[in-house]
Parts: C-alpha cells; sequence; structure tokens
C-alpha cells in the first residue's frame, strides 16, 4: 500500500478492461488517476466511484487536442503528472491484407500508435519540468511474434516497442523512464467484443486462451471488469 502515494497518472482507456484494473490499482497504492476514455458512462461511475482520487476526461486517443486535454486535466486538477499510461485501444481491421480497406488501415494506426505517439509527446514537458515520471504504454506479444495478432493490430504493437526504445533514450537524462508493456491474450471487452459473456462461453475463452501459454493455465483477474480471467502478461522494458 502507498507505494504511489502522491503521484498523479493519466490512464488511456481507463474506463474498461486493463485500464480499469490500472486505475483501481493505482487508486489503492495512493495515486490519484484521470481515466480518459470514449465510454462516458462506464469512465463517469468509475471516477464517482473513487470520489476525489479519480475524475473522468472525455479523451478520443486519435485527436490531439483530446490528449492534450487530457493532460492537463491532471496538472489542473492535481497539480502535476508522474505517470502516463498509454493504453487505450481496438483490434482494428482483420482480414486478409488484400482485402484490408486503407481508411481502416489509417483508422487502426490512429487508435493504436499514433495515440501512443501524442501520449508521448504530450506528457514529456511536464515531465521534463519535474524531472521524474513514467510513460508506459501498452503493446501486445502480437508485436513479438509474427502471426499473433491481425495484420495492422500487430504491426502498430510492434511500433511501439521500438518508439518506446527511442524515446527512452532520449527523456532518461531528464530523469523520465518509459517502458511498455506486451500482455498475452487477456479477456478484457476488447478481446470480447464489448459483451459481457455467459459463464460457459467465458470458461470456453479461459480455456483457449489457456492453450497459447506454454504453462498452459490462465490467471484470474480480479471481480471488477466484465471479463476477469487472463493470462499471464510478457514485458518489454527499454529502460
Amino acid at each position: 500500500m502507498d507505494r504511489l502515494d502522491g503521484k498523479v497518472a493519466v490512464i488511456t482507456g481507463g474506463a474498461s478492461g486493463i485500464g480499469e484494473e490500472t486505475a483501481r490499482l493505482f487508486v489503492s497504492e495512493g495515486a490519484r488517476v484521470v481515466i480518459a476514455d470514449v465510454q462516458d458512462g462506464r469512465g463517469e461511475a468509475l471516477a464517482r466511484e473513487m470520489a476525489s482520487t479519480a475524475v473522468y476526461q472525455r479523451t478520443d486517443v486519435s485527436r490531439e487536442e483530446d490528449v492534450r486535454a487530457a493532460v492537463g486535466r491532471a496538472i489542473s486538477a492535481f497539480g502535476r503528472l508522474d505517470c502516463m499510461f498509454n493504453n487505450a485501444g481496438i483490434l482494428g481491421t482483420v482480414g486478409p491484407i488484400e482485402e484490408i480497406p486503407a481508411e481502416e488501415y489509417d483508422r487502426t494506426m490512429n487508435v493504436l500508435l499514433r495515440a501512443v505517439f501524442l501520449g508521448m509527446k504530450h506528457a514529456a514537458p511536464a515531465m521534463k519540468r519535474q524531472g521524474s515520471g513514467s510513460i508506459i504504454s501498452t503493446s501486445s506479444i502480437a508485436g513479438i511474434v509474427g502471426g499473433d495478432g491481425p495484420h495492422v493490430y500487430a504491426t502498430a504493437k510492434a511500433a511501439i516497442i521500438h518508439l518506446t526504445k527511442s524515446v527512452a533514450l532520449e527523456l532518461a537524462p531528464h530523469g523520465v523512464r518509459v517502458n511498455c508493456i506486451c500482455p498475452g491474450g487477456i479477456l478484457t471487452p476488447l478481446v470480447l467484443g464489448g459483451v459481457t459473456p455467459s459463464p460457459q462461453v467465458e470458461e470456453q475463452a479461459r480455456a483457449g486462451l489457456a492453450r497459447f501459454q506454454p504453462i498452459p493455465r490462465a490467471r484470474a483477474c480480479p471481480k471488477t471488469s466484465p471479463a476477469p480471467p487472463c493470462s499471464s502478461p510478457q514485458t518489454t522494458r527499454a529502460s
């Protein structure tokens, strides 16, 4: 407890899935958070539940003005920014390479990669002024292993890893750490298409994910999100 006492974080995609669980964990450790998402109902309800330790900021992460505003909300509401968690994501366009529409490629890359660039860009000045901070981005095992995700999704996640390494070198002299995490399959609303599955479907999905693990089991997540069971994540560290 209290490992994050006095810290302030912006969590994109913070209203559900990995983002929601991160927000809950950060608050339990003493942080104050900006829940940045487009799911107004879920985000506002979560912020109300957390009372004075959280605020909700509607944020389309593909829009620069929205990401800038989320960072600004952290500073105006809580006075500083210690952690930028670029976590929001979508599965995006899928299918054979010759059938992917160019406009769907752009939309997918905007949410998955451009958003991470924007988060880094707008978090960096505040953290450099403080001489400290942590930027974390959600990549994926699909960014490491070919064939573990749809073409465009995997490409964006691979690019996040390299962007993380590059920006980590730039910001290290300013006391700012830049890292990314590479989860395996996790039964979040993103994976389940935004629906809450029946217990039978949930168990089938859990078993399916377990088969992808070297040790075929899936770790159970806290029962606070619509789809709790998940596999253990892999992590890529840049600094």
